[in-house]
C-alpha cells in the first residue's frame, strides 16, 4: 500500500520561519498537462478562498479590522499586508490561485461611516461604541449587530439603500480590479447571514459575472427558500449564481432539517431547488469542522477534529441538537430522500474556507495571525483567554481551510463552473491535492498508468458526479492524493460510504484504502495502526520521516448491494503536525493550552460520488415523509414504516 516516493522531504517547521512565497509543483501523475501553460482538458487544481470578511462586514469592523477587499486579494496573491490590529506585516508562504470576498450583506459597508466625523452615524449608539476602538466596546457593538441579524430586525439607521448599493459596487470594483485571467481569479460574492432563533443558516452567494446591482440580505428574509427565489430570479436575467451553506455544525440541526422553513415535509420540488441553488457545502473553517461528530460516528477514530466550538452565534447559548448539523449524515440522508421522493436535497460537493474577519485567509498553521482582529491578533492575546467571540475563547478557533477546484484554466468562469459541477474538494488548510473517480470497469493498475487521469475521465466520472446506471457488479473507485510540500506527509486515504438498507435505515462505514509505512490492519478489528507522531511539542517541530508524499489506490466496494442507494467520498489524513496554538506557546515560552490538542492531523475531503440503482432493482418502502428517528447503533433513517392496518 506504500506509494513510491518521488518528493521525499524532511520538513522542520519552526514558528519563527521566514515567509518566502512559493508555488506548488507543476506536474504529477494526478495533474498531467499543467506545465503546458495551455487550457487543460484534464483539468488543473486551483487552490483558493471562498469565505472571507473585510472591514465591509460589520462584525469584522467591530473587531478592529480596517483592511478592505483590496487588501484581501493582495494577501491571497502572496503579497504582504499590514494587520490592522497588530500593525505587523502578514504574508502567506504559498499564494492562492483565486479568492472570493464574502462580506455580510447585512449592513455591508456601513461601519466605516460610523467613524466618519462628517456622518451622523458616528453619533449613534453603535457609532459611539465603534469610535472607542477598544475590545470591550467592539464586542458590545458586535453583540448588537449579530442580535439584529439573528432576529431579522434591522437597525434602521444602518440600512440606507443608496449607501448600501454604493458599498456593494465597491466590492465588485475591487474584485474586477484584482482579476487577472490565467494568473489570479476573483469571484464576486457576498454572505447571506440568516440566523433565525440563533440557528446558523448562513450561505455565501457567488456570481459568474459582475453580479447584479442589488444583493439579498437576511433583512429581506431569513428563509432559504426566499434566498433561492432571489437566486432563480437573478439567473433568469443573466446572472448565473450558486450559494454555499456553512457552519452547519452550529445550526442546532436546522441546516439539514427534514422539513421546510414553513414546517412542511421536504418534497421533490424543494429537494430539486436545494440541489440547483446550493451545489456545495463548507466542511471546515475557523469555527470548526462540520464533517461529523464523535457522538454520531463513534467508530470513526478521526471524528473528533476541531470540534470545540459549540455556541450558537449571538445567543450566548449552547446548541442542544446535532443530528442534523453534520455533512456526512446529510449526505446519507440525501440518498434516502433520493429513494423516497426521487430527488436529493443534500447533493453537495465539498469546499472549505476561512471565515476569517481580518481580510486575510491565513490557512497555514505555522503562520497564524488570528481570525477575529482585536480578539486574537497576537500569540499573547490568543492564549490569554481574555476575549471571546460568540462565547468562545480564541484558542478554540481553528486555522482556516482551503478549497481546491479542478478546472481547465484559472478564469472566473472556469473556477465558478468547477464548483458548480462539484469537481471540488476542501482541506483543513494544507494544499493537499486529491483526485477521486468512480466507475464500473477500472483496472486494478489504473492508478499506476501514466494516462491514469485521461482513462479515468473516459471510462468513469470524477468527484461530484453520479455513477452511470449499471449494477452487474460493484463499482470501483480510483483515488490519488499528494501532500502539500509545506505540510506533513500523508498517513492514509479513506473512502467513506453512506447508504440505506432495504428497511430504510441509514448506515455509514469507513474503509482504509491506502496507507503509508507498510502497516498492517489488526487481524481481529481490521483497524489500521496509528502512523506515529514525530512532533516535539517543546519546539513545535516535526519531521517527515513517517508517512508518504503520495498515496493512491483502486478500490472496489466489498459490501455493494445494487438495490441500495449510496454515496461515497474520499478523506485524506496527514501525519500529526503542531496546531497553531502549539506554535504560539513555543513562541511565548509557555506550555500549550490544555483546552485543545497540541497536535492535529490535517486532512482533505473530496466531493462525493453517488450511486442510484435502477428502479427495477429497488424495493420501494412505504414511508411517512419527513419523519426521522435516531437509532443508537446505526445512525439515521429517513422515515418510519407505516403500521399495518
Amino acid at each position: 500500500m506504500r506509494a513510491k516516493s518521488i518528493l521525499r522531504i524532511v520538513a522542520v517547521l519552526a514558528c519563527s520561519t521566514a515567509i518566502m512565497p512559493m508555488a506548488l509543483a507543476a506536474e504529477s501523475i494526478g495533474e498531467p498537462g499543467r506545465s503546458s501553460g495551455k487550457k487543460n482538458p484534464l483539468n488543473n487544481v486551483y487552490f483558493g478562498e471562498q469565505h472571507l470578511h473585510t472591514s465591509a462586514s460589520p462584525d469584522a469592523f467591530a473587531f478592529g479590522t480596517r483592511n478592505d477587499a483590496n487588501d484581501a486579494y493582495r494577501f491571497a496573491k502572496g503579497e504582504a499586508i499590514k494587520n490592522s490590529q497588530s500593525g505587523k506585516m502578514i504574508q502567506k508562504r504559498t499564494p492562492y490561485d483565486w479568492a472570493a470576498v464574502t462580506d455580510h450583506s447585512e449592513y455591508l459597508g456601513m461601519m466605516p461611516l460610523l467613524l466618519d466625523p462628517k456622518s451622523p452615524l458616528q453619533k449613534t449608539e453603535i457609532g459611539k461604541l465603534i469610535s472607542k476602538g477598544d475590545k470591550k466596546s467592539g464586542e458590545a457593538a458586535f453583540q448588537q449587530i449579530i442580535t439584529s441579524a439573528a432576529t431579522g430586525v434591522p437597525i434602521d439607521y444602518l440600512v440606507d439603500p443608496k449607501v448600501m448599493k454604493s458599498a456593494w459596487q465597491k466590492q465588485v470594483d475591487a474584485a474586477n480590479k484584482h482579476y487577472e485571467p490565467g494568473k489570479f481569479t476573483t469571484l464576486v460574492a457576498y454572505e447571506w447571514s440568516s440566523q433565525p432563533n440563533s440557528k446558523n443558516l448562513h450561505h455565501n452567494v457567488f456570481f459568474r459575472d459582475d453580479g447584479p446591482e442589488r444583493i439579498f440580505s437576511a433583512f429581506d428574509s431569513v428563509h432559504r427558500e426566499d434566498l433561492w427565489t432571489y437566486q432563480e430570479v437573478m439567473r433568469s436575467i443573466g446572472h448565473d449564481n450558486f450559494s454555499i451553506p456553512h457552519n452547519s455544525n452550529v445550526s442546532n440541526s436546522a441546516m439539514f432539517a427534514l422539513h421546510t422553513s414553513a414546517g412542511a415535509p421536504i418534497d421533490r420540488g424543494w429537494a430539486n431547488r436545494s440541489a440547483l441553488n446550493s451545489p456545495a457545502i463548507e466542511i471546515v473553517q475557523t469555527k470548526g469542522a462540520s464533517e461529523t461528530h464523535p457522538a454520531l460516528a463513534p467508530n470513526d477514530e478521526f471524528a473528533s477534529f476541531e470540534g470545540k466550538f459549540v455556541h450558537l452565534l449571538g445567543s450566548g447559548g449552547v446548541q442542544s441538537l446535532i443530528d442534523k448539523s453534520f455533512v456526512r449524515h446529510a449526505l446519507t440522508d440525501g440518498v434516502g430522500f433520493q429513494e423516497m421522493i426521487g430527488s436529493n436535497p443534500f447533493k453537495y460537493g465539498i469546499v472549505a474556507g476561512a471565515d476569517s474577519h481580518i481580510a486575510a485567509s491565513a490557512n497555514e498553521e505555522f503562520n497564524y495571525p488570528g481570525v477575529h482582529g482585536n480578539i486574537d491578533y497576537s500569540p499573547k492575546v490568543r492564549l490569554s483567554g481574555a476575549g471571546s467571540v460568540a462565547g468562545e475563547p480564541a484558542v478554540l478557533f481553528g486555522s482556516p481551510g482551503a478549497t481546491g477546484v479542478w478546472a481547465p484554466e484559472n478564469t472566473r468562469e472556469a473556477i465558478f463552473d468547477g464548483i458548480k459541477r462539484r469537481e471540488v474538494f476542501g482541506t483543513s488548510g494544507p494544499l493537499i491535492r486529491v483526485r477521486f473517480f468512480g466507475g464500473w470497469d477500472f483496472p486494478k493498475n489504473l492508478i499506476k498508468d501514466k494516462d491514469f487521469v485521461k482513462k479515468a475521465y473516459a471510462s468513469g466520472v470524477p468527484m461530484g458526479q453520479d455513477l452511470p446506471k449499471k449494477a452487474s457488479k460493484a463499482p470501483t473507485f480510483a483515488v490519488w492524493a499528494m501532500k502539500d510540500p509545506e505540510s506533513g506527509n500523508l498517513d492514509r486515504v479513506q473512502i467513506v460510504k453512506g447508504w440505506y438498507d432495504k428497511r430504510g435505515y441509514g448506515f455509514q462505514k469507513i474503509y482504509d484504502v491506502a496507507w503509508s509505512d507498510n502497516r498492517k490492519p489488526d487481524a481481529k478489528t481490521g483497524k489500521l495502526p496509528a502512523v506515529g507522531n514525530t512532533v516535539d511539542i517543546k519546539t513545535a517541530k516535526y519531521t517527515n520521516d513517517i508517512g508518504d508524499n503520495q498515496l493512491s489506490a483502486v478500490w472496489t466496494d466489498p459490501d455493494f448491494d445494487p438495490s441500495q442507494h449510496a454515496v461515497y467520498y474520499a478523506r485524506v489524513i496527514e501525519i500529526p503536525t503542531p496546531r497553531w496554538s502549539t506554535y504560539d506557546a513555543v513562541q511565548l515560552g509557555v506550555e500549550p493550552p490544555k483546552e485543545v490538542a497540541a497536535t492535529i492531523q490535517e486532512r482533505a475531503w473530496a466531493s462525493p460520488i453517488w450511486y442510484t440503482p435502477d428502479p427495477k432493482l429497488v424495493k420501494k418502502l412505504d414511508f411517512y415523509p419527513g419523519l426521522q428517528e435516531r437509532l443508537p447503533y446505526t445512525g439515521f433513517y429517513i422515515g418510519t414504516l407505516k403500521h399495518k392496518k
